[in-house]
């Protein structure tokens, strides 16, 4: 059994340590935060096994990763769903029930949550968070840092800007500019970050 560090031993790192299991894999937590867990210090001194994120919040994972020196691989769960031309880049979590169609491109560290459907020529960001049952149709393209809130739809051909928030349950019609916060039905501006 090959063996993988979970980084984050959070609610979120729970969830990717069961698709690393599902996978065959035996899991170490690494968590620098919380007592009881290895720091990651000490795992790369002990173990230096590869890395999976299980860091929920984007700008935590994207920071971590300016500074770690292990290799970060990718995780599918075995009941998602990724057409064989989708590009998946290191570091990607794609979470049980997730559809990934043909010729969508997931950037490095994106997570793509339990039941969210990405259709086809669609491109994630780099280190963006699609959560639980999102749903994006063809041809959308999410900025890096971007977390898109559960239940929400993206219609076709929507750009989202970076370091933006899509509230929960949100119907996107139009494209969404960077650094803001937009929710509703349908989506409007509430405010810049």
């Amino acid at each position: 059994m090959s063996k993988i560090g979970i980084y984050g031993a959070s609610g979120h790192g729970k969830v990717v340590a069961d698709i690393a299991k599902a996978l065959g894999y035996e899991v170490i937590f690494i968590d620098d935060a919380k007592e009881g867990y290895i720091d990651y210090t000490t795992y790369k001194a002990r173990y230096n096994y590869p890395l999976a994120w299980g860091i929920g919040d984007n700008l935590t994972r994207w920071k971590l990763a300016q500074t770690i020196q292990s290799e970060v691989i990718t995780l599918i769960h075995p009941s998602a769903i990724v057409s064989q031309s989708a590009k998946i880049k290191r570091g990607v979590v794609i979470m049980p029930g997730a559809i990934v169609n043909a010729d969508t491109t997931i950037h490095e560290g994106a997570i793509i949550n339990s039941g969210a459907i990405i259709e086809h020529d669609s491109t994630i960001g780099r280190y963006c968070h699609i959560a639980p049952n999102a749903a994006l149709a063809g041809g959308v393209s999410i900025g890096e840092l971007t977390f898109v809130g559960i239940g929400s739809t993206i219609i076709q051909r929507c750009s989202i800007g970076s370091h933006t928030i899509i509230g929960a349950g949100s119907l996107v019609l139009d494209d969404i500019p960077p650094h803001v916060i937009a929710y509703g039905s349908p989506a409007k501006i509430r405010r810049s970050l």
